[in-house]
């Protein structure tokens, strides 16, 4: 066997495994946790006069989400008392 073919079957064979690590890790379950994102850095659900991604207008809004990784939510670092949650919340509404 060649070099060039020893070369292009490890570039392979490294690139197959590569790739097999990224789906798994694409493939890990996600979930809605509301209240963790900064201003304007929301998946969706800004709540009332906003549309969608990017529309949250407070830090930490409650009624604004991100997806993160499933089980994650309440683990969030946040400052304060704040957590994350799985619904919406009260908490750090813009003002209307």
């Amino acid at each position: 066997m060649s070099t060039t073919l020893k070369t292009a079957a490890l570039v392979g064979a490294v690139a197959t495994a590569i790739a097999a690590h990224g789906t798994a890790a694409s493939a890990m379950e996600k979930e809605k946790c509301y209240g963790v994102s900064l201003a304007g850095q929301n998946d969706c659900a800004a709540g009332p006069g906003t549309t969608c991604a990017g529309t949250s207008t407070v830090d930490y809004q409650g009624n604004a989400w991100t997806l993160v990784d499933a089980g994650t939510c309440a683990e969030i670092d946040l400052p304060g008392d704040r957590m994350g949650s799985l619904e919406p919340l009260d908490r750090d509404l813009p003002q209307t």
